[in-house]
């Protein structure tokens, strides 16, 4: 238990000295005229679907929680938001060539069939990105629908 108390200081102060630490954050500065909402006619329910359980992590903009102030929280949801991003970028999807947006439409169907988007971790704090039943059908019949040229 001494030992604990002896270096008890020094993590505080390496926990002071990381807030110090700040990545960059994913905030666009003008928006993106390749973006997916910009470029595909979006039902308002399913706009609320994009909004609420993706935009945040696949674009160029998101809406960082007050959490995102901790270090190392807020390299980790950096990190998570670029591996998000390189996967699938709402912000870029008129730059996909027409193969690459049938594919991500493929692999968008088979994340939301599966339950696997939006992320557990993601939901646990946003409860308004649970996607029912209902909402899930919605989106995958939007998603068939999407113009690919």
């Amino acid at each position: 238990m001494k030992r604990v108390k002896k270096f008890l200081p020094y993590v505080a102060l390496l926990f002071v000295l990381i807030q110090f630490i700040r990545p960059e954050k994913n905030i666009e500065k003008t928006k993106s005229k390749d973006h997916l909402l910009n470029s595909v006619e979006v039902p308002q329910n399913i706009a609320k679907i994009l909004q609420n359980s993706c935009i945040d992590c696949h674009s160029n903009n998101t809406a960082y929680p007050w959490y995102n102030n901790i270090a190392p929280v807020s390299w980790m949801l950096k990190q998570h938001i670029n591996e998000a991003k390189e996967e699938l970028n709402f912000s870029e999807w008129n730059t996909y060539s027409v193969k690459k947006k049938k594919h991500k439409i493929e692999e968008m169907e088979e994340e939301v069939v599966e339950g696997e988007m939006p992320l557990k971790s993601y939901t646990i704090i946003h409860q308004d990105a649970v996607l029912s039943k209902q909402e899930r059908t919605q989106f995958i019949n939007w998603l068939k629908t999407i113009p690919l040229e």
